[in-house]
């Protein structure tokens, strides 16, 4: 169900009592105003998605059956993501090591074309040509379009001064403290599910009503019972958790791009 037919279903559900003028007040409170929905996602509204994008989903688990185990989880994760770009939130990602690096390249995948070419719409190249004319057509032909993202472990000059002149464990909540609004998701990497600097970032996004994606290994660790969503792969060895960890970010940028930019 579309965000608009939900809408529409919800002033339906008026009273009769109340006036057009009424109806239409709240109509258009629920419309540009689209937070109203977060309630009902926490408690498992599922947002449709594309046939098209869920097959990259359906695709992962062909390739790689033995992580059938998380496939529902999977699914749930990119419904998060999808209904946080449908109101126009963004994604924080963290992680510490070779989760780290996989954080730079989720955002990578996101903000740029990954299987699709993402050509800006023709609303964005007429505003670019009506305030930049001589760049224009040089900016429509290579800009993408982009479903905003931030690695938090990018920021070396706010992390290294943070840890210096407070806490370094917090460095990753100070940043979702900073950056995120509710609506937004946080995903955090963690093979063991016990980084405790990912874990005060999880803590401090639940409380910001934000939705959680966890990744994790086998066992879940703490974080599975902090995550909205709790991704645990097969294997207790960091370097088996993170060969399955990038097949799964894959398909969920895939999955994700699909129902934005695919046709």
């Amino acid at each position: 169900m579309s965000l608009l037919t939900s809408t529409c279903s919800v002033v339906c559900l008026l009273p009769q009592a109340h006036s057009n003028k009424f109806r239409l007040a709240v109509l258009e409170a629920l419309v540009f105003h689209p937070f109203w929905c977060l309630g009902a996602q926490r408690k498992g509204m599922v947002i449709a998605m594309k046939s098209s994008a869920k097959e990259h989903l359906n695709d992962l688990s062909k390739r790689y059956p033995a992580l059938m185990c998380c496939a529902a989880e999977v699914e749930a994760a990119a419904q998060q993501m999808i209904a946080c770009y449908q109101n126009g939130g963004k994604l924080l990602v963290c992680g510490n090591g070779g989760s780290a690096s996989d954080s730079l390249h989720i955002v990578g995948e996101l903000m740029k074309g990954f299987v699709l070419p993402r050509k800006l719409d023709e609303n964005m190249q007429k505003r670019l040509r009506e305030a930049c004319p001589e760049m224009a057509e040089y900016c429509i032909e290579n800009l993408q379009g982009a479903l905003p993202a931030i690695s938090l472990v990018s920021e070396a000059g706010l992390t290294t001064a943070y840890a210096n002149d407070q806490a370094p464990d917090l460095a990753f909540a100070q940043q979702v403290l900073g950056q995120a609004k509710p609506g937004d998701v946080l995903l955090a990497i963690s093979t063991s599910g016990n980084s405790a600097n990912v874990l005060y970032a999880i803590g401090i996004a639940r409380a910001l009503h934000m939705k959680t994606i966890g990744l994790t290994g086998h066992t879940g660790g703490k974080m599975a019972s902090l995550c909205d969503v709790c991704i645990k792969v097969p294997g207790v060895e960091t370097f088996k958790i993170q060969e399955y960890h990038l097949p799964v970010y894959h398909a969920l940028c895939m999955c994700v791009e699909e129902e934005f930019f695919g046709e």
